[in-house]
């Protein structure tokens, strides 16, 4: 019937649930690790695999988007011995089909299994979509494909969307997308500001106003509101609109008409809805700074960006790209980076996210004025010591637990180095498999590695790489 796939450490869940699904008709396999987990679910076409979150060599949640970028691209459900209420946001939000406790019997856990299986027979049924126009948006990490699956579906339809994210991950590009992608393409895109509006503005600016409908209303104006009809209009942070206007505005939402200042007549404007924010709607709602019918109003459709730090692996494309169009714009010949540099992008936390990177590469390039390479010295002063520092505290941390401070025991200098060596060396490969996505010509570019070498210490190590 369907190909499951456990990865649990648990050796006797696994084994039990595994012959429970058996006796079902499906056909299922386990590993006891995440490394091994996703080895097989590359080489393997599964529909449905069940991840724990606690494995011995790391967090199921890690891999969940690489789980659900291979070739089946298999639906997830996620098991747990201990309820986290974060895990099941993060894995909801990454795309996971349920997130359950692990029960003590294992009969409970079949429902979810058929769901997921009916929802994927339905979801397998549909006809591919028509490729979605993207431009400016980069990216091919599994976290940017799942946040553009959600673009796709939120284009296909008229509902309210709302895209919610950290400063700089790109809110207004997938807004842009949306707009593009729907029945309103030619029709106009139409930005408001909420952060900008002011208390005395905000009316005329939203719903336009009469002749004479205050002092210094010399003709009619239409609002930003009207201006959108049968197009898009996009409310930017919209957790800044003024609470005195929410009212007002979710009256708009829910009849698409409303009253200009100074008319005695409301008019209609049939536009379609989309707006983000990188602030907590939810909490404040809480604390009464937001309306909870608005939100829900907002909300038909919610869009999570992911922020870089968390899709290290498009880094490389982004930077490209970004280096790419200030060498055009400045009408210089293309820069290129030093694999240090590129190493230092990667290993920064980025808070600022794409527009940080962005106006780090602008940095960059003003200081390398006619060089032809970037060299990490040519990033700002801040980032280099950030790093540092950090490297620093990382060696001596791993150091000292190489030492047995109760009894003073100190290995041979020889298989401490060798040891040393070998674990900075096995950690590094797992850290840009994860970067890259395990795309191999990927991890080339980030390592300064030849394929043949990365290959060789990837066999050495016994660590996967899926292409």
């Amino acid at each position: 019937m369907a190909n499951i796939l456990v990865i649990d450490d648990d050796k006797l869940l696994s084994e039990a649930l595994s012959d429970q699904l058996t006796t079902l008709g499906h056909e299922v396999a386990y590993e006891l690790t995440m490394d091994e987990g996703f080895k097989k679910a590359s080489d393997g076409l599964f529909d449905v695999i069940f991840l724990d979150v606690r494995l011995p060599d790391g967090n199921g949640l890690d891999i969940l988007p690489m789980i659900q970028s291979v070739r089946s691209s298999p639906e997830v459900i996620i098991m747990t011995g201990s309820g986290d209420p974060d895990g099941a946001e993060l894995a909801i939000k990454s795309g996971a089909w349920d997130y359950i406790e692990k029960p003590s019997s294992i009969d409970v856990m079949v429902l979810p299994l058929v769901r997921a299986l009916q929802y994927r027979e339905i979801k397998m049924s549909k006809k591919p979509v028509i490729a979605l126009k993207r431009e400016g948006i980069i990216g091919n990490s599994p976290q940017m494909k799942t946040c553009l699956d959600y673009v796709a579906q939120a284009a296909s339809t008229d509902a309210n969307v709302l895209i919610s994210g950290e400063t700089g991950t790109g809110k207004e590009l997938l807004a842009w997308a949306i707009h593009h992608n729907s029945q309103r393409s030619e029709r106009c895109f139409v930005v408001v500001d909420c952060a900008a509006l002011t208390e005395t503005l905000v009316e005329s600016m939203l719903f336009g106003y009469q002749k004479g409908a205050y002092t210094g209303a010399e003709k009619a104006h239409d609002g930003l509101i009207k201006q959108a009809d049968n197009g898009t209009l996009f409310l930017d942070e919209v957790g800044e609109l003024p609470f005195s206007i929410q009212k007002s505005f979710l009256r708009v939402l829910q009849e698409r008409r409303f009253r200009p200042l100074g008319s005695k007549n409301e008019v209609e404007s049939n536009f379609r809805l989309v707006a983000a924010t990188n602030r907590n709607l939810d909490q404040m709602v809480e604390r009464g700074h937001f309306r909870s019918d608005l939100l829900f109003r907002l909300r038909s459709i919610s869009i999570e960006v992911p922020p870089l730090r968390t899709r290290l692996g498009d880094i490389p494309e982004l930077a490209m790209y970004h280096l790419t169009g200030l060498c055009k714009r400045y009408g210089i010949e293309t820069r290129g980076f030093s694999p240090e540099f590129l190493e230092t992008l990667l290993l920064h936390d980025w808070p600022g996210n794409v527009r940080e990177l962005f106006n780090t590469l602008d940095r960059a390039v003003a200081a390398a004025g006619s060089d032809a390479t970037l060299f990490m010295r040519h990033l700002p002063t801040n980032i280099r010591i950030k790093i540092a520092q950090a490297a620093i505290s990382k060696k001596h941390e791993s150091i000292e637990d190489q030492f047995d401070s109760a009894t003073g025991n100190l290995p041979l200098f020889q298989d401490f180095r060798k040891e040393a060596v070998s674990n900075m060396e096995q950690q590094y490969l797992r850290n840009l498999m994860l970067s890259s996505g395990r795309n191999i010509k990927h991890a080339c570019q980030i390592s300064g590695l030849s394929q043949s070498r990365l290959y060789e210490l990837l066999k050495k190590y016994e660590i996967s790489g899926s292409q």
